[in-house]
Formats: C-alpha cells, structure tokens, sequence
C-alpha cells in the first residue's frame, strides 16, 4: 500500500475540460428542473412515493468547528446554483475568528433564492467541549430547527450571554415552523486539518478529536449513511497537501474520500462549480434514500377506529328513534282502546302523544349503503 503521503495528486483532481457542461447542471438545478423532494427515491417492494414522509423541502445542516467556513460555503452555493458570481452574500462571514463564534442564531436559506426545493441551514460552530455538541445536536436532529432560533451554551461567558440577549430581544419574531433535518454536511477546514496533522501542539490535535468525536455520534447518520464532508480552505495549501488532508479524512472518519469527501477551495472556476453540484446531489440523494416511512399501521387502525365509530353512531341513533317509535305506538293503542270502549281518553295524553309524533321526523336507513362502515372501504 503507498503512503498517503505519496498518492498521485491527479487521482483526486476534478476534470478541468467541461466548464459547458457545469453551466448546463447548475443552470438545470437553480431552475428546479434538477431536483424535487423524493426524486431520488427507489422503488422497492411494492412502495412507492405515497408511502414516505416526503417534505415539502428538503434542509441540509451545515455544521462544523470554528472558522470551517460553513457561512462561505453558504454563499458559494448560493452564487454557483444562480449563475451570479457577482451576486451579493447570503452569509454574514466572519474576517477573524478569534474574536468570536461568528454565527449565533440558526438561518436558513433556500436554494436558490425563493425556491422550495432544498435549503441549507447555517449553525453555530462546534464547540470543543462533546459533551455539549451531543446536548444541541440532539436537540436538532430530534426536534428539528427554526430560522432565527438563538443557540446558547452552557459554557458561554456572561458578557457573552448578555449580548445575545440583547441580540435574540432586538431580532424577537414569531417562531417559524420547525424543519425536520433530512441530511447532513460535515465542514472542516483543510488548513487546521493539515495543522492538526502535522503539528505536535496539543490544541491543534484537539482540532481532529472534536472531527471524529462530532462525526461519529449516531445522530449524524441516517441509517447507514454517515454525513458528507465537504474540505475548505484548500485554496491556502498545496494540491499535494489538499489530496494528504482528504486522504487522512478519510481513513479517520471510515468515508470513501473520492465520493464522500469534496474539495471546495475559495475560487471561482469550474472545478469548483461542478464539485458543488456533486456535492449537493450526493447530499440530496442520500437524503431522499433515507426519507422515513409513513406509519402504515397506525393509519389503518385510525381509520378502523373512524370507521366502527360512525357504526356505533348510527346505530345509536336507530336505536333511540326505535325507541322512542314504541312509545308513541303504545300512546296509539291506549287511545284506540278508550274509543272502542266508549269511555273519554285522557286529553292531555293524547294532546301530549299528537304533539310528539308531530315533531317526531321520519328517517328511514338505507343499511345497504351504509354497509361499508363496518365491512371496510374495499366493498363495492
């Protein structure tokens, strides 16, 4: 076996020669003719698309440590899917990522702008305590996110906690709809990463554990597909050491780096456009493989429950008309009785008994078109 460090820098290099055909798919995609939620989905043993929880758009989260570039990569995308180079950004992006976490509140954005097929969720970086990233991102991948929503730790100072208060009363609206997450991206950035390896200084290598720790927490995966990676920063490195980083990635997380790990640097040329795409087409296809089922048997029941529940109406309404015909029948015989005897009735009886039967309505049940509430929908 080479050494990684030693592979052919080519056998990881995108193509350079189809700058027409890139133009041709992101044109495709920003259009929505690309993709639609559940495209991607198989046919199986008699399943087909009624039979999953298709939503009405698919969201990405994009997580990773501080300064990965989860807010460039946003922006990236967002002008590569519209044709735009020059289109303003998205994301606010942070110049120096000492001074802070850069993205604090949740926000979303669709892709492209104003349409309803996927979005993209930025979020707030990692932090370096696990403990802490198991606590929000269970939150999100079992509680779904919202736009806006402020994300706070335990470990925030005051002066910290302060200001995004201030921040979360000044932007207070009314909650959105929470987006349950259909698949996830992974951001690292190649420069730490390469640090990390190189490197013999403890916190750069605590760079890698918060990666593996983060990325093997079963919360991430869906069912046996594990996020994707998408390298940043490549731009700042040499190609050998871009194809060296993907190729330790790889073997730390257990992923395919030719298929499930994506150099996307901070230029603007073709290579780039077309990794975007295959990117997000790995992502939304492996987010519509894992679409969950809807609960076949529970909708069954409710309907058999529906159903034996009108039957017991009905027949409770026969049955008090029944009822309540006897008694009207028995007033009938008593005055019948009186006439034929020659004696006087009781007026008030029959006055009582002519005034009931006089707002009493005739129903009349057709229980043959009614069989199918207790026979089932599937009678003819």
């Amino acid at each position: 076996m080479p050494d990684a460090s030693q592979a052919n820098p080519r056998t990881l290099e995108r193509p350079t020669c189809l700058k027409t055909a890139v133009s041709v798919i992101f044109c495709l995609f920003s259009r929505n003719v690309f993709y639609t939620p559940g495209s991607w989905i198989e046919k199986v043993a008699g399943i087909d698309l009624s039979d999953y929880d298709v939503p009405k758009t698919t969201t990405l989260l994009l997580i990773g440590p501080k300064g990965s570039g989860k807010s460039s990569l946003v922006n990236k995308i967002s002008k590569v899917l519209e044709d735009d180079e020059f289109a303003s950004d998205r994301a606010q992006v942070s110049y120096d990522i000492s001074t802070g976490d850069g993205t604090y509140f949740l926000h979303e954005y669709l892709i492209p702008r104003g349409s309803g097929s996927f979005c993209l969720y930025d979020s707030r970086s990692l932090s370096d305590d696990s403990l802490e990233n198991l606590k929000i991102l269970k939150c999100w991948m079992t509680k779904g996110v919202r736009h806006g929503e402020l994300v706070k730790r335990n470990s925030d100072c005051s002066s910290l906690k302060g200001q995004l208060k201030c921040k979360a009363e000044k932007s207070r609206c009314n909650p959105t709809q929470a987006r349950k997450i259909n698949f996830v991206v992974f951001v690292v950035n190649g420069l730490s990463m390469l640090e990390s390896m190189d490197g013999d200084d403890e916190t750069k290598k605590s760079y890698t554990d918060v990666i593996v720790t983060t990325f093997n927490n079963p919360l991430l995966s869906f069912k046996d597909d594990k996020p994707v990676v998408v390298v940043t920063h490549g731009d700042l490195l040499s190609l050998c050491d871009r194809v060296r980083v993907r190729v330790h990635l790889g073997k730390l997380l257990g992923v395919p780096p030719t298929r499930q790990i994506f150099d996307i640097p901070e230029s603007n040329d073709s290579v780039v456009a077309l990794t975007i795409v295959d990117m997000l087409r790995y992502s939304l296809e492996h987010a519509d493989r894992n679409l969950p089922g809807k609960d076949r048997l529970s909708n069954k029941m409710y309907r058999s429950s529906l159903q034996y529940l009108l039957l017991l109406l009905v027949l409770g309404i026969a049955i008090v008309y029944q009822i309540r015909g006897a008694d009207l029948h028995c007033h009938s015989s008593e005055i019948h009785l009186d006439e034929a005897t020659g004696s006087i009735p009781n007026k008030r009886k029959v006055s009582e008994g002519a005034d009931f039967h006089s707002h009493l309505p005739e129903i009349h049940f057709d229980w043959r078109a009614t069989r199918h509430l207790w026979l089932g929908s599937d009678v003819e």
